[in-house]
């Protein structure tokens, strides 16, 4: 059997795959373009795919291939119609990175709320150690005690969200992107109410037809000028110009996101332009990416493969 990696990159370049040899003949490529991918795949079993499109156009030479493991969650990237009519076996992999999406939703909200790139750059530029005061009041911050904090899906990774932000003393609530996520211990309310009482406002929904650009200028408008907003989900669940221009109108005060709408970021993106990160922090999709995440992704694989080659149906998805 030929197993084939097209995009190593993907899982990092601290991550062995070298274990996956025990299946068969391995392949592994740092990225692979279009055309790299269609003579890649032409003689293999198995594929292992994160962000390469998977489609008749990719695979129409892939005679022998039996099985298209992805590497992460979303299943965007496999045309799965096709895959079922060619017969090949489609898994991917959930619930590995929950708790590190979770804890990075919070960095990316203590950063800016506590404005800590103002004060580091304080201390570093010399200004403390001249200063006659054991303390520096030239940013105010606020305490997420007593504050609300309103949520956007509440899956596995929202209800982590929602967890520790009690901890911290907040009031959770949440809005249903589908209208139908019921929970006996957080409050659901309408888009409303969520953009109009909270005081950090996070993504943790897939992309959707209900979800694409919904939050956009008007969303914005809606929320308090002291709130934060924070998107670990999906990158066109926001309308990255109206984002920009929310944050330069001070509609709201700052944003952190960990997703795009095409990624790497654009350099003509209007997000750029917002230079100061005490109101736009952005990180380049690392929110999954803890070596503790990448390395249980990578044993899900293994077991996925494992549980084909049985005749089992583990995160199958085709």
């Amino acid at each position: 059997m030929k197993l084939v990696f097209l995009e190593t990159d993907s899982l990092g370049d601290d991550m062995d795959l070298g274990s996956f040899a025990r299946y068969g003949q391995l392949e592994q490529y740092h990225f692979s373009t279009l055309q790299e991918t269609k003579e890649r795949v032409r003689e293999a079993d198995v594929v292992f795919s994160n962000k390469i499109m998977m489609d008749e156009e990719t695979l129409a030479l892939a005679e022998n291939l039996k099985y298209i493991g992805i590497t992460a969650t979303g299943t965007n990237n496999v045309d799965l119609a096709y895959a079922e009519k060619r017969g090949i076996a489609v898994t991917n992999v959930a619930g590995y990175s929950t708790d590190v999406v979770a804890q990075h939703t919070f960095a990316l909200a203590l950063y800016l709320l506590e404005k800590l790139r103002y004060f580091d750059d304080y201390v570093k530029s010399g200004a403390y150690s001249r200063s006659r005061l054991f303390c520096h009041y030239g940013e105010k911050f606020r305490e997420l005690a007593g504050k609300t904090w309103g949520i956007i899906g509440l899956g596995a990774i929202g209800s982590r969200v929602a967890q520790i932000a009690e901890a911290f003393g907040c009031r959770v609530i949440y809005y249903s992107t589908t209208g139908k996520h019921t929970s006996s211990r957080y409050e659901r309310v309408d888009w409303e109410t969520l953009l109009r009482t909270s005081d950090v406002v996070s993504v943790h929904a897939p992309l959707t037809p209900q979800t694409e650009g919904i939050m956009n200028y008007e969303a914005f408008r809606r929320m308090k000028p002291s709130a934060l907003f924070i998107n670990v989900g999906r990158g066109p669940i926001v309308k990255e110009e109206d984002l920009a221009r929310a944050l330069k109108e001070e509609l709201i005060a700052g944003a952190g996101l960990d997703v795009m709408t095409k990624e790497p970021l654009p350099a003509d993106s209007p997000l750029l332009d917002i230079q100061d990160s005490r109101k736009l922090l952005i990180t380049p999709h690392i929110a999954w990416a803890s070596v503790e995440a990448r390395r249980r992704l990578i044993q899900e694989l293994a077991l996925n493969l494992e549980a084909w080659m049985r005749g089992e149906k583990r995160n199958r998805i085709v």
